[in-house]
């Protein structure tokens, strides 16, 4: 056998692995999403669905002030919830990287994403019984007579921030500990041979060698957030609507699936956006 019948041989066999993902992805993906984007492109008038090209939908986003605030509100809440989780996953990633010893990190690891094995849902609600008026917080408060009144802590905006915080935490952790337990020790070594402090080490060198770790919890956080609906409904209420809730009223009250599309692709495209501002960022190379 010559070496091209050996070669095409080897090409037909990666074909024979790479066709039925491409066959998947076109048919579950890229098929859907075109058809998405055709509809976003439509109308909605009397209840039937107009199909003629236009941007009417997305004008209407940027004309009518509830569509765009709900963007807005989601962007907001996503940045809150980001910084947050970033400020309070690190001191916890690093004290179980640099101060739990090696053989009880897996066990830290496990304890700190042990919420994750509760239902997403169940989490939500769980934290609307706590922060309710009748809840854990208020009825502490009040009995220790630091308060008269019930606070008001669910269905806002600090009851959805709280619980989006309190699922993000656990993600970030890993991210941010799996790069903390990656560093050699010899960049303290050297850092401190040059003459630098415990503070100097971690802002010119842990931290940035840890950016990777700290940038892919953040993206993921982002994305998952912004497109979150369940917490925001059931934490949040329906007093400050995030694009994600609006999409789901445009399915579920109007029926108006052209709009509903329109909105999605929005979403997508922030999405994109956050996805190259951050790759572009790190300075992340394709080979």
């Amino acid at each position: 056998m010559t070496a091209r019948s050996l070669k095409d041989k080897e090409q037909r066999k990666a074909w024979a692995f790479v066709v039925p993902a491409l066959v998947w992805t076109l048919a579950f993906f890229v098929t859907p999403f075109l058809f998405m984007v055709a509809m976003s492109l439509w109308t909605q008038q009397g209840g039937m669905i107009v199909q003629s090209w236009t941007l009417a939908n997305y004008l209407a986003f940027f004309e009518k002030s509830a569509l765009f605030k709900g963007l807005v509100n989601s962007l907001e809440i996503t940045a809150i919830v980001t910084v947050l989780s970033v400020l309070l996953a690190y001191p916890l990633a690093w004290i179980i990287a640099e101060r739990v010893p090696r053989r009880f990190q897996r066990l830290a690891l496990t304890l700190a994403v042990l919420p994750f094995w509760t239902s997403y849902v169940v989490r939500s609600y769980s934290w609307l019984l706590v922060l309710s008026k009748t809840g854990v917080i208020n009825q502490t408060l009040m009995q220790i007579g630091l308060i008269g009144q019930p606070l008001e802590l669910a269905s806002n905006r600090t009851a959805t921030v709280i619980g989006f915080v309190h699922f993000f935490v656990m993600l970030l952790t890993l991210t941010i500990y799996a790069n903390l337990v990656q560093l050699s020790p010899n960049y303290r070594r050297a850092a401190a041979d040059l003459g630098a402090n415990g503070l100097q080490t971690f802002w010119h060198v842990i931290l940035p060698l840890t950016l990777p770790g700290i940038m892919t919890g953040a993206f993921l956080t982002f994305v998952l957030c912004i497109g979150d609906y369940v917490t925001p409904q059931i934490l949040g209420g329906n007093n400050e609507l995030v694009l994600p809730q609006i999409i789901m009223l445009q399915l579920g009250r109007r029926a108006d699936f052209p709009m509903a599309a329109a909105l999605s692709i929005i979403l997508m495209l922030v999405i994109t956006a956050a996805y190259i501002a951050c790759a572009r960022w790190l300075k992340i190379e394709r080979a």
